[in-house]
């Protein structure tokens, strides 16, 4: 019995000799890590490759024993610990990443309240890097674009967490629309950001190329490369020539993640961010006004716009805004209070499309609103008609049942035409002047020009008579909310085509004429120009 013992000692023994013994030239290849077919970087750390033993078993020492690297068990402690187990990037070396991590450490609080404003959202954004088995420096890039404010715009009109422009926005399929505008929202613009770096990642084989890319444009850097080839010079991120905002752009990335890296040689304190998910979505059954909503799920109303920073005004669309973003442990909150809600409607907008072209005044009469309160609302500039077909958001009567439709939902636009105002204009007749040539020459109406003179239309004018006409003095280009045109500022003086025998004088008395056929006239207030409309 001991025999048998002490064979079967012996050959665990022999066993474990052979799980620890490598040949070197083996084990350096097995070592190398191999990025999947559908990756964009080496396997993180900690995932380490089997080692397959080579030539004769021998028995194990006590220094091989701890010179193998073991894949830990041990889950992150917290996101930062998660994004530094998934750095996979070239560090970057240079003056510029040396001054930006100076620029960043002296700010402590600067750190602090944008490390904080990130709570909310970097789970889900290490969430899809890590699904992507995209390097987790990516997570910090909306540090360098917007400080992790999702209601961030530039003055180039980028917008959201990810920044995207207008045009960019609608490549990637971000909804921008009179309700809601997805290149802030935060899940949408996450996805839209992460395909655009795929993209970028794999027209330039390199993420620092790709990352001044997404700053600079592709055809820039494009542009660079080709340039330097050209020049036999080469092509990386620090030899490209590239203005000074891409040229900082990847040292402030660089600059933040080895502040992220190694905190305590920045003196440096990070805020915990949990290993667990901020928030979870919730379906939307009805529309719902903002309030109600944050009302129903026991949250703050800024923190229900911090999570849902996409829509633009004070209800949600069913329709059109499928999901709502909650934090973990309200959601379940909302949903039994939604359901036990019996106060009225859920919502007290709506939608109501336009059905002809009418002024301000005429459209808040209809909606039941002050005229002050539609513009501030709708987003309305002054001198504007409201055009056919626009979309208003106005109150929602007891008597409306239906929520607002998809095709509203996802297509409702405000457009505008300039409201043209006319002022009271005496011209001199000359020979042969009647009602008809002065309405011809100056593109009126034959009966607005003989009720204005209060005379017959087919009157004719003696030579020298002062005509009453009214003539438009103010103009503004067309406008359309959601298109990114901004109203022009400026005026337009009425011509005087064909007439060089009649001499116009302008007075700023009189009434504003009934409109005509061919030409709105309508009344309007003096003075001011036009306001610019945030998009």
């Amino acid at each position: 019995m001991k025999f048998i013992a002490a064979a079967c000692l012996a050959g665990s023994l022999l066993l474990a000799g052979c799980a620890g013994t490598t040949d070197s030239s083996s084990s350096g290849t097995s070592a190398q890590s191999t990025a999947s077919p559908g990756g964009t970087g080496s396997k993180a750390s900690g995932s380490a490759a089997p080692v397959y033993p080579g030539g004769p078993l021998t028995p194990i020492t006590s220094s091989e024993a701890h010179s193998q690297s073991v894949v830990t068990l041990a889950p992150p402690a917290d996101m930062w610990d998660r994004i530094r187990r998934g750095f996979k990037m070239p560090n970057l070396e240079s003056d510029l990443v040396r001054d930006r991590e100076q620029w960043y450490a002296s700010r402590p609080d600067y750190i602090q309240r944008m490390t904080e404003r990130s709570n909310k959202y970097m789970f889900h954004i290490v969430e899809e890097l890590e699904r992507r088995n995209m390097p987790t420096e990516l997570a910090l890039l909306p540090y360098i674009e917007s400080a992790f404010n999702p209601q961030a715009i530039s003055s180039a009109r980028a917008a959201g967490m990810w920044q995207f422009m207008p045009a960019t926005g609608t490549d990637f399929d971000l909804k921008q629309n009179i309700f809601r505008d997805d290149r802030r929202d935060v899940v949408a613009s996450t996805r839209a950001a992460l395909d655009y770096l795929q993209k970028l990642y794999r027209m330039f084989g390199d993420w620092q190329l790709a990352l001044a890319a997404y700053n600079w444009g592709e055809g820039s850097v494009s542009r660079a490369i080709a340039k330097n080839q050209r020049l036999g010079l080469p092509t990386t991120y620090s030899d490209l020539s590239m203005p000074a905002e891409t040229r900082l752009y990847v040292p402030k990335l660089q600059a933040v993640k080895n502040i992220v890296a190694n905190p305590q040689a920045f003196n440096t304190e990070l805020p915990l961010i949990a290993n667990h998910p901020y928030f979870q979505t919730v379906t939307l059954t009805r529309d719902l006004d903002v309030e109600l909503a944050a009302k129903l799920a026991d949250v703050r109303l800024e923190d229900f716009r911090a999570l849902n920073p996409a829509a633009h005004k004070p209800v949600l669309l069913a329709a059109g805004t499928q999901q709502i973003l909650l934090p973990w442990d309200n959601a379940a909150v909302f949903q039994r209070n939604f359901d036990a809600y019996s106060q009225g409607q859920y919502a007290s907008w709506t939608a109501w499309v336009v059905p002809n072209t009418m002024t301000v005044a005429d459209a808040a009469q209809r909606s039941g609103m002050s005229e002050a309160d539609l513009r501030a609302l709708n987003s309305i500039p002054p001198r504007m008609l409201i055009k056919a077909g626009s979309t208003l958001i106005v109150p929602r009567g007891a008597r409306v049942k239906e929520d607002v439709t998809a095709v509203v939902a996802d297509s409702g636009h405000l457009s505008f035409q300039p409201e043209i105002v006319n002022r009271r204009t005496t011209v001199k007749a000359g020979r042969n002047d009647s009602v008809a040539s002065i309405a011809r020459r100056y593109k009126l109406a034959p009966a607005n020009v003989a009720e204005w003179n209060d005379v017959k239309p087919n009157h004719a004018f003696k030579r020298g008579y002062s005509v009453v006409v009214y003539l438009p003095v103010r103009a503004a280009p067309a406008a359309r909310v959601g298109s990114g045109a901004a109203p022009a500022r400026g005026r337009t003086s009425a011509s005087t085509k064909g007439g060089s025998a009649v001499k116009a004088t302008t007075t700023r008395g009189g009434n504003v004429a009934k409109s005509s056929s061919k030409q709105q006239v309508v009344r309007e207030k003096r003075g001011g120009t036009p306001a610019k409309k945030k998009r």
